[in-house]
C-alpha cells in the first residue's frame, strides 16, 4: 500500500494515482485521464510523480557535462517545426569541415566534457561514409571521448546513401566509434500528425526500426517526445506507451526528454503553414508532461530529464519536483533550440546545475552519457571547479548559432557550385 494519503482528490484521479503507487502499470486511458487535470489534482499528480522518482532514482539529480557539434545546417528535408535547416541554395547554409569538428572535440574534452553529442542536417553533399569517418577521426583525436551521436533520421539517410541494411550500418558506425544515439526526430510517433508537421520525414515504423536494431546490437539511445504544436494529449501518452512497449523489449533507453516546440522561428508557426499550431505548450502543459512521463515510463525508462534549453533554468528546477532527475547537459553550444527563437542561452556550466539541484533540496551528480555516477556531490566543499565555471562569454568563447550562419568562413557549398580547379 501506498503511504500518501489523496483523500482530497477527485476520486477518479485518485483511483489512477493510487495504483500509480502501488505499483501498477497505468493503461492508456488512465494516461490521458491524468492529461486533463487542474487544480488540485494537478498538484496531486505532481505529489504522486516525485514521490515515484524518489523510490525509483532517489534524491541524486544528474548532469553530464557535454558539447553539441551540429556540423552543418543544410538538410534535403523541410520540417515545418525546424527553424535550424536551409536549403543548400541559401546563403546561410554552413558546413564544418572535419578538422573543425575534431578541434572543438578535442576542445571540448580539454575543458572536462565526457561526451560529444552530434547531429545535424541531411546535406545533398556527403553519403554514408562520412558518419563513418567522423566517429573514426573523433576517437582518433580523443579516444576517450563518448560520441552520442546521429538522430534515428540520420542512421537512415547514412544506410540509404550506403546502401546498407540498417543493422549493418549501425554495426559499421560502433566498430568506428559510435557510443550512443540519441532518440530525437522521434516529434510525436504518430503517423498522421507527422504527415502534417513533416511530410517525408522519417516514419513511426522507421524510427522504431533503427531505434530496437540500436538496441539489439548493445548501442544504448535516449528518447524524445516533441509537443505544443498541433498533437493532443492522447497522442503524448500513445508515443509514451510505443515507448513503453520498446523498453520491455529492448531495455534499451536511457532516458526520456521531453522537448517543447519553440515556436518563435518555427515555420509552421511563423509563416502559418500549418492550420491550427499552438505557439508551444503552457507551463502547465509542460509540468503534466513531466509528471506523467515519471507514472507512464518511470518503472522503464528510470531518468526523466528536464530540459533548460527549451524550458529556462527557473521552470527546469520546479520540474525536479514533478518527477524529473536529470538535468541535462552543459552543451557549450547550442544550436536548434537557438535558431527557434529559445533565449536561455548555450553554456549552463557544471556549478550553476548543482546550484539548481540543491536549491530543490536534492543531491547534485556529475553521470556519464549513461548514467553511470562519476561524482556524488553531497557537500558544497566536494565541489569540483571546472572550467567551464569560469566562462563569461560562452558565444565569444565557443561561437555560435548566429555567428556561424553570418560569417563565410564555413559557408556550405553544394558539389555543382564549388569552384573547379581551374576556375
Amino acid at each position: 500500500m501506498n503511504s500518501l494519503s489523496l483523500d482530497w482528490v477527485d476520486p477518479g484521479v485518485r483511483r489512477i494515482l493510487d495504483r500509480a503507487l502501488d505499483g501498477a502499470e497505468l493503461s492508456v486511458e488512465e494516461g490521458i485521464r491524468l492529461t486533463e487535470v487542474t487544480g488540485r489534482e494537478l498538484h496531486a499528480l505532481c505529489l504522486v510523480a516525485d514521490e515515484m522518482r524518489r523510490r525509483q532514482v532517489g534524491e541524486v539529480v544528474t548532469y553530464v557535462v557535454n558539447r553539441n557539434i551540429n556540423f552543418t545546417n543544410v538538410c534535403i528535408k523541410h520540417c515545418t517545426f525546424c527553424a535550424f535547416s536551409r536549403d543548400h541554395r541559401e546563403e546561410e547554409g554552413y558546413f564544418l569541415p572535419m578538422d573543425e569538428v575534431i578541434r572543438r572535440a578535442v576542445e571540448a574534452w580539454e575543458l572536462g566534457a565526457t561526451e560529444v553529442c552530434i547531429q545535424a542536417g541531411l546535406p545533398p553533399k556527403i553519403d554514408g561514409a562520412y558518419y563513418v569517418d567522423l566517429c573514426r577521426a573523433i576517437k582518433t583525436a580523443v579516444p576517450e571521448m563518448h560520441l552520442h551521436a546521429f538522430s534515428p533520421e540520420e542512421v537512415l539517410y547514412g544506410a540509404t546513401r550506403s546502401g546498407m541494411a540498417i543493422p549493418e550500418f549501425l554495426g559499421v558506425l560502433r566498430a568506428a566509434g559510435l557510443g550512443s544515439l540519441p532518440g530525437t526526430s522521434a516529434e510525436i510517433l504518430d503517423q498522421e500528425i507527422r504527415d502534417v508537421i513533416a511530410r517525408g520525414r522519417i516514419t513511426v515504423r522507421q524510427w522504431t526500426e533503427v531505434i530496437t536494431a540500436a538496441h539489439a546490437q548493445g548501442i544504448r539511445t535516449t528518447s524524445t517526445i516533441m509537443y505544443g504544436h498541433i498533437e493532443r494529449p492522447e497522442h503524448w501518452v500513445r508515443h509514451m506507451d510505443l515507448l513503453r512497449s520498446i523498453q520491455k523489449d529492448t531495455g534499451g533507453f536511457t532516458e526520456f526528454v521531453p522537448l517543447s516546440l519553440i515556436h518563435y522561428e518555427a515555420p509552421m508557426y511563423q509563416r502559418g503553414l500549418v492550420p491550427g499550431v499552438r505557439p508551444g505548450a503552457t507551463g502547465l502543459e509542460v509540468v503534466r508532461m513531466h509528471a506523467l512521463a515519471r507514472l507512464m515510463l518511470g518503472p522503464g525508462i528510470r531518468n526523466i530529464q528536464c530540459s533548460w534549453v527549451k524550458e529556462g533554468p527557473k521552470l527546469a528546477q520546479l520540474l525536479l519536483g514533478c518527477g524529473a532527475n536529470d538535468l541535462g547537459g552543459t552543451l557549450i553550444n547550442e544550436s536548434i533550440s537557438t535558431s527557434a527563437g529559445a533565449g536561455h542561452g548555450q553554456l549552463v556550466p557544471p556549478a550553476e546545475l548543482r546550484r539548481m539541484a540543491r536549491e530543490a533540496g536534492r543531491v547534485p551528480a556529475r553521470r556519464t552519457t549513461l548514467y553511470d555516477l562519476v561524482t556524488v556531490y553531497h557537500r558544497e566543499e566536494e565541489d569540483e571547479d571546472s572550467p567551464l565555471d569560469h566562462v563569461e562569454d560562452a558565444e565569444a568563447r565557443f561561437g555560435s548559432y548566429r555567428r556561424l550562419t553570418a560569417s563565410s568562413e564555413f559557408r556550405f557549398l553544394h558539389p555543382a557550385r564549388t569552384p573547379s580547379p581551374a576556375s
